[in-house]
């Protein structure tokens, strides 16, 4: 047991090595002044950048607020609630029009065979083509940013799901006939568990995908969130800015990423190769 729990701890920092040493390379480069700090700020200069974008922008007053609400004020906090707030509501959005679609369309050819031909053509545009028809439809604000969302999250969940349903070994189906099991029993008894793997990870990828296209629309529908941040500080020339907001981006990502895997995980622990702790 000790020696398992000393072995994850050394792989964790390992995972550290090389991440430390492009900091350090990038910080020598910025004090030996090899590269410009306004093109390339030096990761000491984004990290202040950082906090000040991370701290509140006003003393606290508890005539005005509570204390809680005052810690959390700040400017990137309020950005990356607003970012994870349309991630989340256009991802569940997504889900809930791509599950049910795919799986009919896994489980019934005639289905299949009625949808897909529209589903191959849409499936290629990116989300990001549809900017212009979101902002004439929907205006400015959330809706478009959210509508982005849902076409980005809805193809990977689909397609995933299509793909587990039609993909169930057939010693299952066979077992289940052999045992009586009519058409509802098989659909949820045996295709929708064995379709799972697949379903969850269409969900970690249309959840990643949500994550990518939320940046982008905010650069162009709303006046919040991080990416308007970032937009927002390359019209003033805030490299430091930028890149800290990058890194914003980033560990959300990691956290929304990270917590999809353990989820699925859990979920999974029944399935073959994911043991159970």
């Amino acid at each position: 047991m000790k020696n398992s729990y000393r072995a994850k701890i050394f792989e964790t920092l390992q995972g550290f090595l090389v991440p430390i040493a492009l900091l350090a390379v990038w910080q020598w480069l910025s004090v030996q002044a090899i590269v410009n700090p306004q093109i390339l700020p030096a990761p000491t200069a984004v990290l202040a950048r950082w906090w000040e974008y991370l701290k509140p922008q006003e003393l606290f007053d508890p005539a005005k607020a509570s204390y809680l609400a005052w810690f959390f004020s700040g400017e990137l906090i309020r950005d990356a609630y607003a970012s994870l707030y349309r991630v989340v509501t256009g991802f569940l959005v997504g889900a809930v029009l791509a599950l049910p679609l795919g799986l009919l369309m896994g489980a019934n050819d005639r289905i299949y065979k009625l949808f897909n031909p529209l589903i191959q053509v849409l499936r290629p545009i990116p989300p990001i083509a549809f900017i212009p028809l979101s902002i004439l439809w929907f205006g400015l604000g959330n809706p478009p940013a959210i509508f982005l969302i849902v076409i980005g999250a809805f193809f990977p969940i689909l397609m995933n799901t299509i793909a587990g349903v039609r993909h169930v070994d057939g010693i299952y189906i066979r077992a289940a006939r052999s045992l009586g099991a009519g058409q509802t029993t098989m659909f949820l008894r045996v295709m929708l568990p064995a379709a799972t793997p697949y379903i969850l990870t269409g969900a970690r990828i249309g959840v990643g995908t949500a994550f990518i296209v939320v940046i982008v629309a905010e650069m162009i529908a709303v006046n919040n969130g991080l990416g308007y941040r970032i937009l927002e500080a390359r019209e003033f020339f805030w490299s430091d800015k930028i890149i800290a907001g990058m890194f914003s981006i980033g560990l959300l990502g990691l956290a929304i990423d990270t917590g999809m895997n353990g989820l699925n995980n859990y979920l999974l622990k029944w399935h073959r190769g994911i043991e159970s702790n």
